[in-house]
C-alpha cells in the first residue's frame, strides 16, 4: 500500500512552507498519532495545537493530558521554528531541549504551543517555547533548547 502523503522530509535547502510541512509531519508518526495541527507562523515563530483527546489523558480520573503529548507538541513547534526562521528545511538534531511544567492543562481544552527561534547561526539554532490552554499569560509548560544543523552531502 502506498503512502498518500508526499515524501518527508523535504530536500535539504528546499523552501520551508510551515503549513504544508506541518501537514506532512503531523499526518504520520507520533505527531500524527497525537493529532498536532498547524495554526500560524511569523518570521521566527510558529504556533501548533494539540487538541484534547481522552486517549491522551495520563490519569483518567483527572482528565489531564499526559506529559508525553505536551513534550511532542513543544518539540515539534520548537524544531519547526528553526525552519521558519531560516526559510528552508535543513536536517537538524536536538542537542538540548529542556521542558518545565508550570501546571496541569485544563481537561478538555486544546493546548497551544508558540515557539520561536531567537538566534540562528551556521551550526546551531536557539529556541524557546510556551504551551498554554487558552491564556499565554498562564502557561502549562515552557521549553528552551538548541538544535544542531546536520551536514548534508
Amino acid at each position: 500500500m502506498s503512502d498518500p502523503l508526499p515524501a518527508f522530509p523535504p530536500a535539504p535547502g528546499a523552501p520551508f512552507d510551515p503549513a504544508a510541512v506541518s501537514s506532512l509531519m503531523n499526518g504520520r508518526g507520533h505527531g500524527g498519532f497525537v493529532g498536532l495541527r498547524y495554526l500560524a507562523h511569523g518570521d521566527d515563530w510558529i504556533e501548533v495545537a494539540l487538541p484534547w483527546r481522552a486517549d491522551l489523558v495520563g490519569v483518567p480520573e483527572t482528565g489531564v493530558l499526559a506529559s508525553g503529548p505536551i513534550i511532542t507538541l513543544l518539540d515539534n513547534a520548537t524544531s519547526m521554528s528553526v525552519w521558519v526562521r531560516s526559510g528552508a528545511f535543513r536536517p537538524q538534531a536536538t542537542l538540548d531541549l529542556r521542558l518545565d511544567y508550570v501546571r496541569a492543562a485544563i481537561p478538555g481544552k486544546t493546548v497551544i504551543a508558540r515557539a520561536e527561534c531567537y538566534r540562528l547561526t551556521r551550526s546551531a539554532a536557539f529556541v524557546r517555547g510556551l504551551a498554554h490552554d487558552g491564556d499565554p499569560a498562564d502557561p502549562v509548560a515552557h521549553a528552551a533548547g538548541v538544535f544542531m544543523a546536520m551536514e548534508t552531502a
